[in-house]
């Protein structure tokens, strides 16, 4: 009797495991659970060999990162630059950073998060409004990236006839809120998460100590843990409901190792956005022993707060805009990311020119050397400035 009652059990116990294992290869929007990412944290070695390739940047990383990394999406986070905010929290660890102006001269980044955050629960912000450009670089993370942001430029106003603004209060090139509805982020459960709004505590809290004393404006921070716990709740995990995968029309880069050059010609690069805002004015300098750019802005190291760590690059793009505005009242900025420009590349030391072209808001940017060739990466964070076209960049 106590055999039948154990083979009784065992037969229950392996249709029960056989269920769940079916169920798990048949969920379409499996994706890392948060007990699960604590125990695969707990097995990584940061030491161990570097052999598996972020398709972001071409970094390597570790085998028990990509293990998390690829059970999600990218975020992709707007984080302001304004003097009272710095330093930033998190961006030490972005894969790929955008700046550009957001306003007055004053630039704001649009960070990439996915490998860079995959060994630890990072701490980002702070978080700030959208802008259409930063919408348009966001869109090329593949299908239905994480879109963090707080607010954005909009027609939207509750004490208006209709509930909207008066014409010219915004145009419709810099309503923010408008392309987000058109793209099917911007709605209750979306991909896009809207700091305060479509997205609270606990991903999203103010933190009033970070820096003490600072308006409310630049306190909203996000955990990345946490935004990607309730990204799987709506159904954004590395796959989404349809079973479709983020990276299904994702276009990757083209990366190569390490080659600095034996006499660099640009070991010390410097630009600003807008004459009047020194503030904002930025210099790179090579630190030929990482092979990297070291970042200072407004005069001052460009440090990440969280960690202490300079903000640094492999590859610097300076990628020139054509810029418009204020196009509205409220002033609003334009600067034009879809079409063809040029641009200015710095890495391992050396300075070259080529030119980049992005044939819609979801295609992906490309960028060729002076002969047409595609561009190839130095593995490593890539950092993208959108400068205005005729504004002069000095290296030496």
């Amino acid at each position: 009797m106590k055999v039948l009652t154990f083979s009784g059990i065992f037969l229950l116990s392996l249709g029960v495991s056989w269920a769940v294992f079916s169920f798990l290869k048949g969920n379409s929007n499996l994706s890392i659970a948060p007990s699960e990412v604590k125990n695969t944290r707990s097995k990584i070695n940061l030491d161990a060999p570097k052999v598996e390739v972020c398709p972001i940047n071409g970094a390597k990383f570790t085998k028990g990162e990509k293990d998390i990394w690829q059970g999600r999406r990218p975020i992709t986070a707007v984080i302001e630059n304004h003097v009272d905010s710095r330093p930033p929290s998190g961006l030490s660890k972005a894969d790929v950073v955008y700046e550009a102006i957001a306003e007055g001269g004053i630039t704001r980044f649009l960070s990439i998060l996915y490998c860079g955050v995959a060994a630890s629960d990072v701490r980002i912000g702070p978080v700030r409004s959208a802008r259409v450009y930063f919408i348009n670089w966001a869109s090329e993370y593949g299908n239905a990236p994480l879109f963090l942001h707080s607010g954005g430029a909009n027609n939207i106003c509750n004490n208006c006839p209709g509930g909207v603004k008066e014409p010219g209060t915004v145009a419709k090139e810099a309503d923010a809120f408008r392309l987000l509805t058109e793209m099917g982020w911007r709605y209750a459960n979306g991909n896009a998460l809207d700091a305060g709004t479509s997205i609270g505590f606990p991903a999203v809290v103010r933190d009033y100590e970070r820096i003490p004393g600072v308006a409310t404006e630049h306190t909203f921070m996000a955990f990345t843990d946490k935004l990607y716990e309730e990204a799987q709740k709506r159904g954004f995990g590395a796959k989404d409901k349809k079973g479709n995968s983020w990276e299904k029309d994702f276009v990757e880069w083209k990366f190569i190792d390490d080659q600095p050059a034996g006499s660099p010609n640009a070991s010390d690069i410097s630009f600003g956005f807008w004459q009047n805002k020194k503030d904002y004015d930025i210099e790179w300098k090579y630190d030929k022993t990482g092979n990297k750019y070291l970042r200072f802005n407004g005069g001052k190291e460009h440090i990440d707060l969280d960690n202490k760590e300079q903000l640094s690059a492999k590859n610097v793009i300076v990628m020139f805009l054509a810029e418009k505005g204020p196009v509205d009242k409220e002033g609003h900025m334009f600067y034009k990311n879809i079409g063809k420009g040029n641009i200015m590349l710095f890495q391992n030391g050396i300075a070259s020119k080529g030119s980049w072209s992005k044939e819609s808001k979801t295609a992906r940017t490309k960028f060729f050397n002076e002969k047409g060739a595609e561009i190839q990466f130095v593995r490593g964070v890539i950092w993208i400035e959108g400068l205005p076209v005729g504004n002069e960049v000095v290296y030496n």
